[in-house]
């Protein structure tokens, strides 16, 4: 209800009995900042003079955030350079500028971020070691996020948290470094840092990764004993284990296992097995079980409707694939345009006709049709000597039905030109 609260901050700023905190104007932004309006969060800064607020460095440090959340970085460092003629930056200030370095994958700009920190004799936090490691293990650096973890409790005697401990373990795991991050892990048990379900989560995919999911339910089982609930998280892991070894009785004894356990499977649960399925051939069984997710309360997403398509056009099962193609289009869902050129392509090839107006009729419908899909369809024709139906496609281009369905312009020259 943002209308209604610019009414009462023009009554506020009216009226002479009230002295407004400057709280107030750093929630208004943070407000702005969550809905991405940045101009209007950029506006209450500049207006916070006319309500004779005394901004401090909380005040820049509010707006910073919006910023970092747009992903406007360049404009974070403008903003920082205005704050140091105002007021002095605190470690809150470099903290936000660190870690929309690293979201902006920018880690060199991090550490420069980092120096100045030290050189303005600013004590780092948890909050920045965090930002940091984080950021290292993003980039599969991992080794340099380990020393900085040791530097931070040797040299600034920050104690790491949970949060530092996750990101070491997943970039551990990414890089295939298991024994380490089994062993982080048990530093983590050592000190009684609390775990959660994301970590095992790693573990247990990391595990199968290395060929050794023997050793899963004993991690399952520590879960239990240090009363971590295993989450969707870590049942999808698992899933994902048992597709990736094309043991899918077991992927199905885990989705089962999942509602017995008050868990309810999500999208990725069952889209995990749809592409193991499809990729493995089976896209009876895919089709089957896609089918099979609204009657679980699950509705299949985009995702879903992609999978199934690409596994029906790569099983050269075209009829069925149009038919979910169709039902794509209809709950509003796009499918992919280099996979849709892809399928005309394999109709044309066949001189599957029947099947190509179907498909044509449905992306004109669903205004999901481009130029680059009719040079496909023409340029095909064309290779394989349809000229016959090249002509009939010709003419239902530049035909006035045609006009109105795409895009109520006529596409004629561009189609003579092929």
């Amino acid at each position: 209800m943002f209308d209604e609260m610019q009414q009462i901050l023009h009554q506020l700023k009216h009226d002479t009995r009230v002295v407004p905190k400057e709280i107030i104007f750093c929630n208004v932004i943070s407000f702005y900042g969550r809905a991405r309006l940045l101009e209007h969060a950029l506006q209450m800064f500049d207006e916070m003079s006319s309500f004779n607020v005394r901004m401090t460095v909380k005040s820049f440090n509010t707006l910073l955030n919006p910023k970092l959340t747009c992903g406007k970085l360049d404009r974070m460092k403008e903003l920082f350079q205005i704050m140091e003629k105002y007021v002095s930056p605190d470690a809150c200030s470099y903290n936000i500028l660190i870690h929309g370095c690293v979201v902006s994958r920018r880690l060199e700009d991090a550490w420069k971020v980092f120096d100045e920190m030290l050189k303005r004799r600013l004590q780092p936090t948890l909050v920045t070691f965090g930002t940091l490691i984080y950021g290292l293990c993003l980039e599969l650096r991992v080794d340099e996020a380990l020393k900085l973890k040791e530097d931070m409790m040797r040299v600034y005697n920050v104690k790491p948290d949970g949060q530092v401990f996750a990101s070491l373990i997943k970039g551990l795991c990414a890089v295939g470094e298991l024994s380490l991050a089994l062993g982080v892990k048990e530093e983590m048990v050592r000190d009684k840092i609390e775990m959660d379900a994301g970590i095992y989560s790693s573990l247990i995919s990391a595990l199968f990764k290395a060929g050794r999911k023997n050793e899963f339910p004993a991690i399952l089982k520590e879960m239990k004993e240090r009363g971590c609930k295993p989450n969707s998280v870590t049942y999808n892991a698992l899933i994902s284990g048992f597709c990736k070894e094309k043991d899918f009785e077991a992927a199905f004894t885990i989705l089962d296992e999942m509602g017995d356990k008050g868990c309810k499977a999500n999208p990725i649960s069952y889209n995990v097995i749809l592409g193991g399925l499809c990729k493995d051939g089976k896209c009876s069984e895919a089709k089957d079980l896609f089918e099979d997710m609204p009657r679980q309360a699950c509705n299949p997403d985009v995702v879903s409707y992609r999978i199934l398509f690409d596994g029906l056009c790569d099983g050269m099962q075209f009829r069925e694939a149009a038919l979910i193609l169709n039902e794509m289009i209809f709950k509003g869902f796009v499918p992919r345009s280099a996979r849709i050129n892809l399928f005309i392509g394999q109709l044309c090839e066949i001189g599957n006709v029947e099947d190509l107006w179907t498909v044509l009729n449905t992306l004109i419908r669903g205004n999901v049709i481009d130029f680059d899909t009719w040079r496909t369809v023409i340029s095909k024709m064309w290779k394989d000597d349809m000229l016959l139906n090249a002509s009939q496609l010709v003419e239902s281009l530049i035909s006035p039905k045609f006009e109105t369905l795409v895009l109520g312009h006529r596409p004629s020259c561009q189609v003579r030109s092929l």
